[in-house]
């Protein structure tokens, strides 16, 4: 079991661990509120990561990470994750046409 100081790192090697085995790969997310600790841990059964964080706006990027694995589980284990973003896209906005009175 291996606690990852970098986000970034922690990011990159979840992933190629889901990739190299989708079927068996575990992400787990669990938070202490008495501690204010969150922590995140991915394994395959030979490999665990993990990482540890009290800070508040790491939220955001957990948001993005599990966006990053909502692709890899849908997509398939070789998505382009490099598209996802942790922000929900904007909702169309309808045309304005057809909107007036009916006569």
């Amino acid at each position: 079991m291996v606690y990852i100081d970098s986000w970034d790192e922690f990011v990159e090697r979840s992933v190629q661990i889901f990739r190299s085995d989708p079927q068996s790969t575990r992400y787990v997310m669990k938070y202490r509120h008495c501690d204010g600790k969150l922590v995140l841990k991915v394994t395959d059964n030979r490999e665990c990561l993990k990482f540890k964080t009290d800070q508040a706006q790491d939220a955001k990027k957990m948001e993005k990470l599990n966006n990053i694995f909502f692709t890899l589980m849908t997509r398939g284990p070789d998505a382009d994750v490099t598209e996802v973003s942790g922000k929900e896209q904007a909702e169309p906005q309808p045309s304005k046409k057809g909107r007036g009175r009916r006569q």
